[in-house]
């Protein structure tokens, strides 16, 4: 396996973007087409959701498979075999923890979180969207039963 020289890995890891992925633009425009509405990294919401549509009250993140740890059991197994192992486990272990208090404090504040890996936005976008619009659905739902009552 080849190996990157430090100042190969370096700018690699510059160019990795905390928003506007390319995941994220993909989702967006998919949902701008079907007129949902929303705003992107939306900092008055904990966690900054990539998308957060205001009006159903859904944050939704898209987050990519390495710093989220999918599959930790597996990439775990493979990080730590790597170059600075216990600085990415460390790391993505925070990630994935502060992901879990971020989605019970949305939860808490009456928000519904969705969470998207890449691959799965890559692959399935139709899928993703569907994912939204039956939260949006169910959140109509909802506010229908408590104007009734």
């Amino acid at each position: 396996m080849d190996r990157l020289i430090p100042e190969q890995r370096h700018k690699n890891m510059q160019r990795i973007r905390a928003k506007d992925t390319d995941i994220e633009v993909i989702l967006r425009k998919a949902l701008w087409l079907r007129g949902i509405r929303y705003r992107k990294n939306y900092r008055a919401l904990p966690g900054t959701p990539d998308i957060a549509i205001t009006k159903y009250r859904i944050a939704v993140f898209c987050d990519s498979e390495f710093f989220h740890g999918a599959d930790w059991e597996k990439q775990q197994e493979r990080i730590s075999k790597g170059k600075n192992a216990g600085f990415w486990l460390d790391k993505i272990s925070h990630n994935m923890d502060h992901d879990r208090e971020v989605n019970a404090e949305l939860n808490g504040l009456g928000w519904k979180v969705i969470r998207f890996w890449g691959q799965d936005i890559k692959k399935d976008l139709s899928g993703c969207v569907r994912t939204i619009e039956e939260a949006i659905f169910d959140y109509k739902l909802e506010d229908k039963k408590r104007c009734h009552f």
